[in-house]
Formats: structure tokens, sequence, C-alpha cells
């Protein structure tokens, strides 16, 4: 919560605890990366989403399991690979931190889209734009404040890593995506409730 309230004293608290990567799973990232794929699934089965003025439509109980638990490893996956490329990119800027300080980072970084997830219960795409794009403005804000508290860079670098550590982020999603399409083109896809 403190990362919501007080940022830059959280992101101090956070530097200080030092926690294992592991550490950084249990606590924090592995409970809260659960609720998307948690409301995915009740969303898509229960709800299901509409195009225009069309009937519903849902994924089939099974299908929206498989897709949850992929979705819940991409995330897991997605978050180590940015703390790794983030300790990467720290040399570039004078950084030599640890690979769980550098995990920590993107972890705790990405809370507020951890937490956005919950709208995915109902998936209406202009209900989770709305209220998702404000989270992806504070998740950027908390990267730009955390880059210099975690990497003990000043400010003046921070600002420029946080931005690599931004591109880096939005490549990571355009792989997903790519490789979410590449899965559908192999027969690898959502079966639809009928």
């Amino acid at each position: 919560m403190g990362l919501l309230t007080q940022p830059r004293q959280e992101w101090e608290k956070i530097h200080e605890e030092n926690e294992s990567v592991g550490e950084c799973y249990l606590r924090h990232v592995a409970p809260l990366a659960l609720i998307s794929p948690l409301a995915g699934i009740f969303g898509t089965t229960l709800i299901g989403w509409r195009i225009a003025t069309s009937a519903p439509v849902k994924l089939t109980v099974g299908s929206a399991i498989q897709i949850g638990i992929v979705y819940y490893l991409a995330i897991l996956f997605s978050v180590f690979i940015i703390g790794v490329l983030i300790r990467w990119m720290g040399e570039t800027y004078g950084s030599q931190q640890t690979l769980s300080r550098c995990v920590a980072l993107a972890g705790y970084t990405a809370t507020p889209l951890f937490l956005v997830g919950v709208m995915q219960l109902y998936p209406v795409l202009w209900v989770n734009f709305i209220v998702g794009l404000p989270a992806l403005a504070y998740t950027v804000y908390l990267l730009y404040l955390g880059v210099p508290i975690m990497m003990e860079i000043p400010e003046e670098r921070g600002f420029l890593f946080a931005s690599a550590v931004l591109a880096v982020g939005l490549v990571a999603l355009v792989g997903l995506l790519v490789s979410s399409v590449l899965m559908w083109s192999f027969g690898i896809g959502p079966s639809f409730a009928v």
C-alpha cells in the first residue's frame, strides 16, 4: 500500500530491505500476479465480452483456465526478464546492483498494473481502458521515481535509465503479443462457449 500512498518513502524501504528474488516473488509478485489471470478466467467464462451490440462472447472453462495459467507464467517470467535486463543496463548508467534488487524494481513497479487486473472480471474494452490508463500512468511514475533510489544513481541519470527500462517493457509487451498471435496461427488458441 505504501507505493500507492507514499511512493518515495516506500521505495526507500524496499531498497533497505534488500530481499532476495524468491522473497520478492513470494511476498509480492506471485500473489499480485494472480489477480489478472483469475479475474480473466471468471470474466471471460461468466460475463464474456461484447463487440458493438452483438451477443456476449465467452470462453469455455477449460480454455480460460489454460489461458490463465499461461498468462500467469508469462507475467512471472516477464518480471524476472525485465529485472535481468535492468541489471544488465545498470552498468551503462554506472550502477552495479544485485539481481534481486533489479527484480524488486521490476516487480514493485508493476503493482498498479497487477491491481488493475481485477477489472478483467468485467471484460468490457472501454471500461478496462478507462481504468487501465491511469494505472499505467502511475506505473510509469513509480518507475521514474524508483530507478534512482533502487539503482543508487543521480536523478538525471535515473530519468534516462527509467526511459530505457520503459522501452524494454514495451518491447517485451510486443513480444508477448506476437507470441500469442503465433500460437493462435499454430492452432493453440481459445475455445469459445456456444
